[in-house]
């Protein structure tokens, strides 16, 4: 299989598996290129010991984990104020708005969740991978991912729960004093 041939297939895994992996939606692209940089220098190297997947996940793992060590080496603060986006008037707005409303409140669902749980939800209920899959790319024992998954689920619907709480709690005023 060539790279282009994996890039066309699993591009989109690649994205959805860093930004659970806390790659900043702004580095996401970048990263995406520094994955398919090491899979075009290690695809001669891999013997299908395992899914695809699997292998691209423990890269963009790797990925994931250089890029948080040299941001926090550099302390970077990047000010995206300082971007200029040109209004995409392609599409309607009021879709993409929508839905970029939605990923960004399952971004933020996520993000109150334990890292182990939070991969383990994501790459079995997002990216289908199977329990074996799971186990493979994380190496833990099948029975510790599927914990894991019954524990994601349950803080996952919990959170849930609180943020429909909170849309539906009115706001209340205070009186002040005369």
């Amino acid at each position: 299989m060539t790279v282009e041939r994996i890039y066309e297939l699993h591009a989109d895994f690649v994205f959805r598996t860093l930004r659970a992996l806390g790659v900043p939606a702004r580095d996401v692209g970048d990263a995406i290129q520094e994955v398919f940089l090491a899979v075009h220098r290690t695809l001669r190297g891999f013997e299908e010991r395992c899914s695809m997947k699997t292998w691209l996940f423990t890269i963009c793992r790797s990925v994931a984990r250089d890029r948080r060590r040299r941001a926090h080496q550099r302390y970077e603060v990047i000010d995206e104020a300082h971007v200029n986006k040109e209004p995409d008037t392609r599409s309607d707005m009021s879709v993409r708005l929508e839905h970029r409303q939605r990923l960004a409140q399952l971004d933020a669902i996520l993000a109150t969740m334990e890292e182990e749980q939070r991969l383990v939800f994501v790459l079995f209920e997002i990216e289908s991978m199977t329990g074996n899959e799971i186990s493979e790319a994380l190496g833990i024992p099948l029975g510790t991912a599927y914990s894991r998954l019954r524990l994601a689920r349950t803080a996952f619907r919990a959170a849930v729960a609180r943020r429909r709480a909170a849309d539906q709690t009115p706001l209340l005023r205070v009186a002040s004093k005369p």
